[in-house]
């Protein structure tokens, strides 16, 4: 089968477009979605885009048949997030549980890493030895 563009039918900032790949109906799109917008409608959260990946093996005798991929830019930076499950809502669940993870990391990065501290008096800081915040 060839994958089709699902889009994005709720109104939403996060600009995350789904595909599907194999036999993957309404109702998992729509709990995907869900899961999804919990994750990325975040008050405060840098620019929002990229593509979710869904594909359901064609194959009976596979033990994981739903499999799914992410690549979604947060600001600058990218989530690559990967899962295989048993079925639909368990592979949305993962999804979700990876992803705010890792979103987790990058704001938690952007909000303390890369900080520096105050330079010294003889390097222009402060002349009486207080740091300023």
């Amino acid at each position: 089968m060839t994958p089709k563009d699902t889009g994005s039918q709720t109104p939403s900032p996060a600009a995350v477009q789904v595909r599907t790949e194999g036999d993957v109906d309404e109702e998992t799109l729509t709990y995907l979605r869900a899961k999804l917008s919990a994750v990325l409608d975040r008050p405060g959260l840098a620019p929002v885009g990229g593509e979710v990946r869904i594909a359901r093996a064609a194959a009976h005798h596979a033990e994981q048949p739903w499999s799914a991929g992410a690549e979604i830019r947060v600001g600058s930076e990218l989530l690559v997030v990967h899962a295989r499950e048993a079925s639909a809502h368990e592979l949305a669940d993962r999804l979700q549980d990876r992803l705010r993870t890792r979103l987790a990391r990058v704001v938690h990065r952007e909000d303390t890493a890369r900080r520096s501290a105050t330079p010294p008096p003889w390097r222009g800081g402060p002349a009486d030895g207080r740091q300023e915040p």
